[in-house]
């Protein structure tokens, strides 16, 4: 199944252990994990990583993109990437349910981006949920932030350090603290 055929049959479905999605999902995360450990197991040139993750997203990324090692994604084919963005190191991505990094983006080290999440039943707890996460144009996201499931970070807004995003940021403020909340306004 092409990956953004699969992007599409998963947005708002339950994905139930045992079923023909699930298994097939954890099996493009096993192939997805023999890259990562390659391209974290040792130095590579920003180029090397570049080329390490067009082939773990199947897509071809801008020569402005750096991202730090070690960087991880679980699943890796529904990322894309805009161009002029840094990534530091420690950066994890559970991308299932779709992650778009616009433009000029700054992710801080041991950042978490999370589209996944389980089934509130605890009858089909091991069961699975997806939600995209964007990061808009200029958005700066501080040291361990954490985005949940759903969010939109807003063009030119700022997460601060250790900041939990539970919901949608707007453009051009400041949110803070677990969950986050708008501190400042930005104006230019």
């Amino acid at each position: 199944m092409a990956k953004q055929e699969l992007l599409e049959k998963i947005q708002g479905i339950e994905i139930l252990p045992g079923s023909a999605i699930y298994d097939e999902i954890h099996l493009l995360k096993a192939n997805n994990e023999q890259l990562l450990m390659k391209m974290n197991g040792e130095y590579h040139s920003p180029k090397e990583i570049r080329m390490y993750l067009e082939e773990i997203t199947g897509k071809i990324l801008d020569e402005s993109v750096e991202v730090s090692q070690p960087f991880y994604t679980d699943f890796g084919k529904h990322t894309s990437f805009g161009k002029h963005i840094f990534i530091n190191q420690n950066v994890t991505f559970v991308d299932l349910g779709g992650i778009e990094i616009e433009d000029h983006v700054l992710i801080g080290p041991m950042c978490r981006i999370i589209t996944v999440n389980h089934l509130v039943d605890p009858k089909k707890r091991r069961g699975l949920s997806v939600a995209a996460v964007k990061i808009k144009e200029n958005a700066w996201l501080g040291a361990n932030v954490t985005i949940l499931p759903g969010v939109t970070v807003g063009k030119n807004a700022i997460v601060a350090a250790d900041a939990t995003v539970t919901k949608d940021v707007p453009d051009n403020v400041i949110v803070a603290g677990s969950p986050a909340t708008i501190i400042k306004e930005i104006s230019y």
